[in-house]
């Protein structure tokens, strides 16, 4: 009785321990942007892996986002940083490696993803890094914003205020979304004010992964408890 015991909690914990892995499994393809082309997304053969986006959109990397820039369809871009006269404390993200950015008040299109893997009805965690700055060489201040959308849900960041130049810091968003279907289109669309003194929002370490069950972790804890218990059992006889 005492073995047939300790193998059912096993079995319980074991099969409760892959359902909590499975619920956790990252959704995001290249959700740090580390695979892609620098300069504008989907311009001249510009490419970054697992995204597409048709506007004023940039993949930057910490070295060239003020220092050299990078390409688009109107000629190079780069943002204000201390390499082009600006002590702002632009810098990349938390996460590092490359980093997007979208102008929110020129030719402004959304960044998107179709993800797959959904459950419908499940709720789902979206996690990222964001920031406001100015592209180079325009004066004035600015309003920064990321309009997020997961099908037909769509939920915003707060609106950071930029001083001229400037550069906000990077902070974490995280929005729970709730699934419809099992594909849905993600989209991430910057709202910048005003238009001609281009701001610009940044975005990093997008992730999402399915909210654990409260019954899951219960399930899991009590499963747990009983492979101890029946281990406890086992030592206090043999002694």
């Amino acid at each position: 009785m005492r073995i047939k015991s300790l193998l059912l909690a096993v079995t319980a914990a074991a099969a409760l321990s892959t359902g909590a892995a499975s619920a956790s499994t990252e959704l995001i393809v290249n959700g740090g942007f580390e695979t892609g082309d620098y300069g504008q997304i989907d311009w001249n053969g510009h490419q970054l892996s697992g995204w597409s986006s048709g506007g004023y959109n940039f993949l930057f990397n910490g070295s060239n986002v003020d220092n050299g820039g990078v390409s688009g369809s109107y000629g190079n871009l780069e943002l204000w940083g201390p390499n082009n006269g600006a002590s702002n404390g632009l810098q990349a993200s938390p996460v590092g490696g490359n980093f997007v950015a979208a102008d929110g008040a020129f030719e402004i299109a959304p960044l998107q993803q179709t993800v797959h893997g959904l459950v419908a009805g499940q709720q789902y965690n979206l996690t990222f890094y964001w920031a406001g700055a100015q592209q180079s060489g325009f004066d004035g201040a600015t309003t920064e914003q990321w309009q997020v959308s997961l099908g037909n849900q769509t939920q915003s960041t707060a609106i950071k205020n930029n001083v001229n130049h400037g550069f906000t810091g990077w902070q974490k968003e995280t929005f729970t979304f709730t699934a419809s279907g099992a594909t849905e289109v993600l989209s991430f669309l910057a709202v910048g004010t005003p238009a001609g003194v281009p701001p610009f929002s940044l975005l990093d370490g997008v992730s999402m992964v399915a909210v654990p069950e409260p019954q899951t972790w219960g399930m899991l804890g009590l499963g747990l408890g009983l492979v101890g218990f029946a281990a406890r059992r086992r030592k206090a006889k043999a002694a």
